[in-house]
């Protein structure tokens, strides 16, 4: 700032400790009043050019605020999609708390103890069956498919049935 006031650009005025620098208005060319009532109605265009775009940003801005914090197609739909999830889930629920018989867990546990039970006795008795067979075939001249149809017998898999793990 010293060597632009040096220069002569700009002026210095010192007040106790402190210098102040300003503009030299000197070196301004001097305009008529015509001039400055031009330039002051340019500002005034300007300025309200300026604030027709400000205005424009504003509704611009709360347009793309307004679009953002909507939602996607697909995330209304996926929203539709559980809520009919959820829908089906309660009626599911609401049936399920009128039913009236409802098994307590002692029941169950009675349930899977006869199961258990009957699994056992049912390959227990298969198993009795398939030893008398197999002596029987030991002096049967004929295959054990023959010896079936002859006696009659239906086995688990004639039926396609299997048996349930214990």
């Amino acid at each position: 700032m010293e060597q632009l006031a040096q220069e002569g650009k700009v002026k210095e005025r010192t007040y106790g400790k402190q210098n102040i620098y300003f503009a030299d208005q000197a070196q301004f060319a001097e305009l008529s009043e015509a001039d400055l009532k031009a330039m002051d109605s340019r500002i005034s265009d300007l300025s309200t050019q300026v604030e027709a775009v400000s205005q424009g940003c504003r509704q611009l801005d709360a347009e793309l605020k307004e679009l953002n914090s909507s939602l996607t197609t697909e995330e209304m739909s996926e929203i539709l999609e559980l809520k009919a999830e959820c829908s089906g889930y309660r009626e599911h629920l609401e049936k399920i708390k009128s039913a009236t018989n409802h098994v307590t867990p002692e029941q169950k546990e009675k349930v899977y103890k006869e199961r258990h039970l009957y699994v056992k006795e049912w390959k227990k008795r298969k198993r009795l069956a398939s030893d008398m067979m197999g002596s029987i075939l030991e002096g049967y001249p004929k295959t054990k498919k023959q010896f079936l149809e002859e006696v009659g017998v239906e086995t688990d898999e004639d039926c396609k049935v299997t048996m349930p793990s214990t």
